[in-house]
């Protein structure tokens, strides 16, 4: 590792990764046998000559195809791989999420690869002691944290090992498409933590969700079959890896197998106020007022939100927001934006609701959460009292080609 403070966060020159492939496994025991007799192998170069710096405190990213060296790459800046030519530099300490359950022992428990692992990535007894509590808190697996991780599910294996590598103080965070397998309120919560940490550490991402790189992203390589195809800003990146692959591109699923399994909820873990009111509880309808767990199209929809208050309120505001799985606000409002129709005031200890009745566009497939605020003023000046990050989770299943939200076409002329 280097400690230069001028030097880049990750200097990668004139990297390369040779693999020896046997047809037959015989071969490879017949290659030990008869070495420099004949060659039963192949050679497979699964990098290159790949040379790119990434600055300290930038967030890069890396998307290819699969099977274009991403993975290698990853494991070659941390170490758990030796290059055959080039070199890899790494100022400071590196946290590395890979393969989910990398470095964690199946038969201990939570508790244990906690300790474990956290001591791999340079943390004392002590200090992992200190920061033990908050570790399981952001896993939030409950009583699991006791049992042995071979009883987990991807998506537990997810929660503990982001949770460990967010506590560690790391410089460098290295994540290979991880979060796919993250529900949609812990993506959230990952996507905030990383949000944060952008602004004072570096973030080296693989992902093939090209929203996020575009979105989280300083700038992008494209890596195209062990070489670099283009390395720069994001979005001409990703534009011009997508066009390499337009050809073989198909169209996202029509529908999926079954709604959210939890549309209506309370993620109480994630909020924050000055507590003179607190929201007690959340619907997300359709106009007929069915819970509404899976959107298509364009639709009418209801949002209530319900709260008490532990004060007296003068002028009593809602507001809330919708928000994509990388935690971009698509939109939102505030009953204060509303001065013709205000909420009357509320003596302490009196519940009161607000109902938004709005129309949802069509959005892209995937998941999306809305975000729910009470508290008190104006448009221009709000006091929060109670902010719910992840109060509701819905999915949609609409096919958008092009963008986060379909546009509504009126018409479409010919004009000379």
């Amino acid at each position: 590792m280097c400690s230069d403070m001028t030097a880049p966060a990750v200097a990668v020159r004139n990297l390369a990764k040779c693999y020896q492939i046997y047809d037959k496994p015989q071969h490879r025991l017949l290659q030990t046998l008869l070495r420099g007799m004949k060659r039963y192998y192949r050679d497979f170069w699964a990098l290159d000559e790949v040379s790119f710096e990434i600055g300290r405190g930038e967030t890069f990213g890396i998307v290819g195809r699969n099977g274009s060296g991403k993975s290698t790459l990853l494991q070659l800046i941390c170490g758990t791989l030796t290059p055959t030519r080039g070199e890899v530099a790494v100022s400071g300490r590196v946290a590395a999420l890979l393969e989910l359950g990398a470095g964690f022992n199946p038969d201990f428990t939570g508790r244990e690869n906690v300790y474990l692992n956290a001591t791999v990535l340079g943390l004392s007894h002590a200090e992992i002691d200190e920061r033990f509590e908050r570790i399981a808190a952001f896993a939030d697996i409950g009583d699991f944290i006791e049992q042995p991780v071979k009883t987990y599910s991807s998506g537990m294996f997810l929660r503990l090992a982001f949770a460990v590598i967010a506590h560690v103080d790391a410089d460098v965070l290295v994540i290979d498409e991880a979060l796919a397998v993250g529900d949609a309120f812990f993506t959230q919560k990952c996507m905030r933590f990383l949000r944060e940490f952008r602004t004072h550490g570096t973030i080296l991402l693989v992902s093939h969700d090209l929203q996020a790189v575009m979105s989280l992203c300083d700038r992008a390589l494209w890596l195209d079959a062990g070489k670099v195809g283009n390395i720069g800003l994001p979005k001409p990146v990703c534009e011009e890896y997508i066009g390499a692959i337009q050809e073989t591109a198909r169209a996202p699923q029509a529908a999926v197998n079954a709604a959210a399994d939890s549309p209506q909820r309370l993620n109480s873990s994630e909020e924050f106020g000055r507590g003179y009111s607190r929201i007690t509880g959340v619907e997300f309808l359709d106009s007929g007022g069915v819970p509404l767990g899976m959107t298509r199209e364009k639709q009418e929809v209801r949002l209530i939100a319900h709260a008490v208050a532990t004060h007296d309120l003068a002028a009593p505001a809602f507001g809330f927001h919708i928000k994509d799985r990388l935690g971009q606000i698509l939109l939102g409002r505030t009953s204060a934006e509303a001065p013709a129709m205000p909420l009357p005031p509320v003596e302490a200890g009196q519940t009161f609701s607000v109902e938004f009745r709005f129309v949802l566009p069509t959005l892209m497939a995937g998941d999306y959460v809305i975000t729910v605020a009470v508290g008190e003023g104006t448009a221009d000046e709000y006091s929060v009292d109670h902010w719910i990050h992840d109060a509701v989770a819905f999915k949609s299943v609409a096919y958008v080609r092009t963008g986060i939200v379909g546009c509504e076409l009126i018409s479409i002329e010919q004009r000379s």
